[in-house]
Protein backbone atom coordinates (compact mmCIF):
# COMPACT_ATOMS: atom_id res chain seq x y z
CA UNK A 1 0.00 0.00 0.00
CA UNK A 2 1.42 2.92 -0.64
CA UNK A 3 2.20 5.62 2.13
CA UNK A 4 0.72 9.05 2.12
CA UNK A 5 2.94 11.81 3.26
CA UNK A 6 2.13 15.34 4.82
CA UNK A 7 2.82 18.24 2.29
CA UNK A 8 5.94 20.51 3.86
CA UNK A 9 4.83 22.70 6.52
CA UNK A 10 5.50 26.76 4.75
CA UNK A 11 3.83 28.24 8.07
CA UNK A 12 0.52 28.61 6.00
CA UNK A 13 -2.96 27.66 6.46
CA UNK A 14 -3.96 27.39 10.35
CA UNK A 15 -2.76 24.84 13.29
CA UNK A 16 -5.31 21.97 13.55
CA UNK A 17 -6.32 23.00 17.27
CA UNK A 18 -7.32 26.27 16.05
CA UNK A 19 -9.72 25.44 12.78
CA UNK A 20 -11.25 22.39 14.86
CA UNK A 21 -11.71 24.30 18.01
CA UNK A 22 -13.58 26.93 16.06
CA UNK A 23 -15.91 24.05 14.98
CA UNK A 24 -17.32 23.44 18.22
CA UNK A 25 -15.18 19.78 18.53
CA UNK A 26 -13.72 20.74 21.46
CA UNK A 27 -11.49 23.48 23.50
CA UNK A 28 -7.76 24.09 21.95
CA UNK A 29 -6.49 22.20 25.27
CA UNK A 30 -8.31 19.48 24.31
CA UNK A 31 -7.66 19.10 20.65
CA UNK A 32 -3.92 19.31 21.66
CA UNK A 33 -3.95 16.22 24.29
CA UNK A 34 -5.86 14.63 21.17
CA UNK A 35 -3.11 15.28 19.14
CA UNK A 36 -0.19 14.56 21.54
CA UNK A 37 -2.02 10.92 22.08
CA UNK A 38 -1.75 9.86 18.48
CA UNK A 39 -5.61 10.45 17.73
CA UNK A 40 -5.27 12.88 14.55
CA UNK A 41 -3.78 12.01 11.09
CA UNK A 42 -3.23 14.68 8.59
CA UNK A 43 -2.74 13.50 5.17
CA UNK A 44 -2.35 10.14 6.24
CA UNK A 45 0.30 10.57 8.63
CA UNK A 46 -0.08 11.09 12.28
CA UNK A 47 -0.32 15.00 13.48
CA UNK A 48 2.12 16.79 15.56
CA UNK A 49 1.52 20.04 17.40
CA UNK A 50 2.51 22.53 15.41
CA UNK A 51 1.25 21.68 11.91
CA UNK A 52 -1.34 23.45 10.28
CA UNK A 53 -4.19 22.52 7.65
CA UNK A 54 -4.17 24.08 4.16
CA UNK A 55 -6.25 23.62 1.38
CA UNK A 56 -6.92 20.06 -0.07
CA UNK A 57 -5.34 18.50 3.25
CA UNK A 58 -7.27 15.53 4.67
CA UNK A 59 -7.76 14.94 8.12
CA UNK A 60 -9.36 12.22 10.30
CA UNK A 61 -9.79 12.36 14.06
CA UNK A 62 -10.24 8.84 15.90
CA UNK A 63 -9.66 6.84 12.22
CA UNK A 64 -13.08 9.33 10.69
CA UNK A 65 -12.72 11.95 8.41
CA UNK A 66 -13.19 15.90 9.50
CA UNK A 67 -14.60 17.87 6.78
CA UNK A 68 -13.03 20.58 8.28
CA UNK A 69 -13.47 23.21 5.47
CA UNK A 70 -16.52 23.99 6.80
CA UNK A 71 -15.64 25.57 10.13
CA UNK A 72 -12.71 27.00 8.15
CA UNK A 73 -14.56 30.33 8.05
CA UNK A 74 -17.59 29.68 10.33
CA UNK A 75 -19.49 32.50 11.58
CA UNK A 76 -19.03 32.73 15.45
CA UNK A 77 -22.45 32.48 17.69
CA UNK A 78 -23.09 33.19 21.40
CA UNK A 79 -26.20 32.20 23.14
CA UNK A 80 -27.17 33.74 26.58
CA UNK A 81 -29.43 30.75 27.89
CA UNK A 82 -31.78 31.05 31.18
CA UNK A 83 -31.20 27.78 33.02
CA UNK A 84 -33.95 27.10 35.17
CA UNK A 85 -33.04 25.24 38.35
CA UNK A 86 -33.30 21.16 37.88
CA UNK A 87 -31.55 21.39 34.11
CA UNK A 88 -28.13 20.12 34.33
CA UNK A 89 -25.34 21.26 31.46
CA UNK A 90 -24.57 18.23 30.03
CA UNK A 91 -25.47 16.53 26.62
CA UNK A 92 -26.85 13.48 28.47
CA UNK A 93 -28.23 12.69 31.72
CA UNK A 94 -27.84 9.11 32.72
CA UNK A 95 -30.63 9.78 35.40
CA UNK A 96 -32.66 11.07 32.42
CA UNK A 97 -32.99 14.65 33.98
CA UNK A 98 -33.25 17.94 31.52
CA UNK A 99 -30.29 19.08 29.94
CA UNK A 100 -29.55 22.19 28.71
CA UNK A 101 -28.83 21.59 25.01
CA UNK A 102 -31.87 19.97 24.06
CA UNK A 103 -33.49 23.52 25.00
CA UNK A 104 -30.83 25.44 22.25
CA UNK A 105 -31.21 25.53 18.25
CA UNK A 106 -29.61 22.84 16.09
CA UNK A 107 -26.75 23.68 14.29
CA UNK A 108 -26.00 22.66 10.91
CA UNK A 109 -22.23 22.52 11.82
CA UNK A 110 -20.32 22.13 14.92
CA UNK A 111 -22.08 21.92 18.42
CA UNK A 112 -22.53 24.29 21.34
CA UNK A 113 -20.32 24.40 24.06
CA UNK A 114 -20.93 25.63 27.66
CA UNK A 115 -18.46 28.21 28.89
CA UNK A 116 -18.28 27.00 32.09
CA UNK A 117 -20.95 25.11 34.30
CA UNK A 118 -23.97 26.01 36.81
CA UNK A 119 -25.01 22.88 38.83
CA UNK A 120 -28.56 21.79 39.28
CA UNK A 121 -29.61 24.00 42.16
CA UNK A 122 -28.29 27.08 40.69
CA UNK A 123 -29.72 29.18 37.83
CA UNK A 124 -29.10 32.29 35.69
CA UNK A 125 -27.54 33.01 33.22
CA UNK A 126 -24.88 30.59 30.77
CA UNK A 127 -23.09 31.34 27.79
CA UNK A 128 -22.84 29.26 24.98
CA UNK A 129 -21.17 29.26 21.91
CA UNK A 130 -20.22 27.35 18.40
CA UNK A 131 -16.23 28.64 18.58
CA UNK A 132 -14.31 26.41 20.98
CA UNK A 133 -11.40 28.86 21.24
CA UNK A 134 -13.45 31.50 22.38
CA UNK A 135 -15.15 29.73 24.78
CA UNK A 136 -11.62 28.37 26.33
CA UNK A 137 -10.59 31.96 26.65
CA UNK A 138 -13.70 32.89 28.24
CA UNK A 139 -12.99 30.18 31.02
CA UNK A 140 -8.89 30.31 30.90
CA UNK A 141 -7.86 30.93 34.62
CA UNK A 142 -5.73 33.69 33.36
CA UNK A 143 -8.07 35.65 31.91
CA UNK A 144 -9.78 36.17 35.22
CA UNK A 145 -13.22 36.87 33.87
CA UNK A 146 -16.02 37.67 36.35
CA UNK A 147 -19.08 36.04 37.33
CA UNK A 148 -21.89 37.96 39.08
CA UNK A 149 -24.13 36.05 41.38
CA UNK A 150 -27.41 37.13 43.28
CA UNK A 151 -27.59 34.69 46.59
CA UNK A 152 -30.22 34.97 48.94
CA UNK A 153 -29.32 33.75 52.09
CA UNK A 154 -31.22 32.64 55.27
CA UNK A 155 -30.39 35.05 58.45
CA UNK A 156 -28.06 37.65 58.93
CA UNK A 157 -24.53 37.98 58.33
CA UNK A 158 -21.98 40.20 60.60
CA UNK A 159 -19.54 42.56 58.90
CA UNK A 160 -16.57 40.46 60.20
CA UNK A 161 -18.31 37.50 58.33
CA UNK A 162 -18.30 39.58 55.15
CA UNK A 163 -15.03 40.86 55.70
CA UNK A 164 -13.53 37.74 55.94
CA UNK A 165 -14.96 36.61 52.45
CA UNK A 166 -13.35 39.44 50.93
CA UNK A 167 -10.20 38.90 52.44
CA UNK A 168 -10.08 35.00 51.45
CA UNK A 169 -11.21 31.18 53.26
CA UNK A 170 -9.13 28.32 53.20
CA UNK A 171 -11.44 25.62 51.17
CA UNK A 172 -10.54 22.18 50.58
CA UNK A 173 -9.31 23.17 46.75
CA UNK A 174 -7.14 25.58 48.34
CA UNK A 175 -7.98 29.68 49.18
CA UNK A 176 -10.89 31.27 47.89
CA UNK A 177 -12.38 34.84 48.13
CA UNK A 178 -15.12 37.54 46.54
CA UNK A 179 -14.09 40.24 44.79
CA UNK A 180 -17.02 41.83 45.65
CA UNK A 181 -19.97 41.95 48.20
CA UNK A 182 -22.93 44.05 47.90
CA UNK A 183 -25.91 44.09 49.90
CA UNK A 184 -28.97 43.89 47.62
CA UNK A 185 -32.45 44.04 50.47
CA UNK A 186 -34.78 41.53 51.36
CA UNK A 187 -37.34 40.88 53.73
CA UNK A 188 -38.15 38.71 57.05
CA UNK A 189 -34.82 36.27 57.32
CA UNK A 190 -33.66 36.10 53.25
CA UNK A 191 -31.70 38.49 52.51
CA UNK A 192 -30.10 39.09 49.12
CA UNK A 193 -26.30 39.89 48.17
CA UNK A 194 -24.49 40.09 44.70
CA UNK A 195 -21.01 38.84 44.96
CA UNK A 196 -18.55 38.58 42.42
CA UNK A 197 -15.79 35.47 41.89
CA UNK A 198 -12.90 35.65 38.75
CA UNK A 199 -12.89 31.88 38.66
CA UNK A 200 -14.77 29.14 38.16
CA UNK A 201 -14.42 26.67 40.29
CA UNK A 202 -17.11 23.67 40.73
CA UNK A 203 -19.90 25.38 43.50
CA UNK A 204 -17.67 28.08 44.68
CA UNK A 205 -19.87 30.84 45.23
CA UNK A 206 -21.98 28.51 47.98
CA UNK A 207 -18.48 26.90 49.47
CA UNK A 208 -17.33 30.09 50.49
CA UNK A 209 -20.48 31.31 51.95
CA UNK A 210 -20.90 27.54 53.89
CA UNK A 211 -17.56 27.91 55.12
CA UNK A 212 -18.85 30.78 57.42
CA UNK A 213 -21.94 28.52 58.64
CA UNK A 214 -24.14 30.88 55.87
CA UNK A 215 -26.91 28.87 54.11
CA UNK A 216 -27.78 29.55 50.43
CA UNK A 217 -31.42 28.78 49.78
CA UNK A 218 -31.44 30.60 46.28
CA UNK A 219 -28.65 31.04 43.41
CA UNK A 220 -28.73 32.73 40.57
CA UNK A 221 -26.13 33.84 38.34
CA UNK A 222 -26.72 37.60 36.55
CA UNK A 223 -23.81 38.08 34.80
CA UNK A 224 -20.03 36.67 32.85
CA UNK A 225 -18.07 39.13 31.77
CA UNK A 226 -19.30 41.46 29.98
CA UNK A 227 -22.65 40.45 29.47
CA UNK A 228 -25.23 40.37 32.36
CA UNK A 229 -28.61 38.36 31.57
CA UNK A 230 -31.29 40.95 28.82
CA UNK A 231 -34.34 41.77 31.36
CA UNK A 232 -37.26 39.50 30.17
CA UNK A 233 -35.69 36.47 29.26
CA UNK A 234 -37.68 33.62 30.90
CA UNK A 235 -36.24 30.37 31.76
CA UNK A 236 -35.70 28.20 29.54
CA UNK A 237 -35.50 30.68 26.56
CA UNK A 238 -32.13 32.52 24.99
CA UNK A 239 -30.91 34.83 23.51
CA UNK A 240 -28.07 35.63 20.85
CA UNK A 241 -25.65 38.12 20.81
CA UNK A 242 -26.14 40.88 18.17
CA UNK A 243 -22.72 41.20 15.79
CA UNK A 244 -21.80 44.66 17.71
CA UNK A 245 -21.84 43.09 20.49
CA UNK A 246 -19.75 39.51 19.55
CA UNK A 247 -17.06 41.76 18.65
CA UNK A 248 -16.67 43.53 21.68
CA UNK A 249 -17.10 39.97 23.91
CA UNK A 250 -14.47 38.73 20.96
CA UNK A 251 -12.03 41.62 21.22
CA UNK A 252 -12.34 41.34 25.14
CA UNK A 253 -10.26 37.55 25.49
CA UNK A 254 -7.73 38.66 22.54
CA UNK A 255 -9.74 37.30 19.56
CA UNK A 256 -10.61 39.48 16.44
CA UNK A 257 -13.68 40.99 15.18
CA UNK A 258 -16.20 38.97 13.25
CA UNK A 259 -16.04 39.38 9.00
CA UNK A 260 -19.27 41.30 8.23
CA UNK A 261 -21.89 38.54 6.80
CA UNK A 262 -23.32 38.60 3.84
CA UNK A 263 -25.95 41.10 3.05
CA UNK A 264 -29.91 39.17 3.91
CA UNK A 265 -27.64 36.91 6.78
CA UNK A 266 -27.48 39.37 9.37
CA UNK A 267 -28.93 37.81 12.35
CA UNK A 268 -31.19 39.80 14.38
CA UNK A 269 -31.75 40.23 17.88
CA UNK A 270 -31.22 42.92 20.47
CA UNK A 271 -27.87 42.22 22.81
CA UNK A 272 -27.71 41.69 26.05
CA UNK A 273 -24.50 43.82 26.89
CA UNK A 274 -24.37 45.67 29.76
CA UNK A 275 -28.51 45.46 30.86
CA UNK A 276 -29.88 45.51 34.20
CA UNK A 277 -31.20 42.47 35.48
CA UNK A 278 -34.26 42.58 37.53
CA UNK A 279 -34.52 39.87 40.44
Amino acid sequence: MKKTLTKPQDGTGERIQKILARGGMGSRREIERWIEEGRVRLNGVQAKLGDRIQNGDHLQLNGRVVHWEKFAHQTTRVLIYHKPVGEVVTRQDPEGRPVVFTQLPKLQVGRWISVGRLDINTSGLLLLTNNGELANRLMHPSMQVDREYAVRILGEVSDEVLERLKQGVELDDGPAKFDDIQFHGGEGANKWYHVVVSEGRNRLVRRLWESQGVTVSRLMRVRYGLLMMPEGLKSHAFHELESKTLDVLLESVGLPKEKPLAPGKQESGKHGFYKKTKL
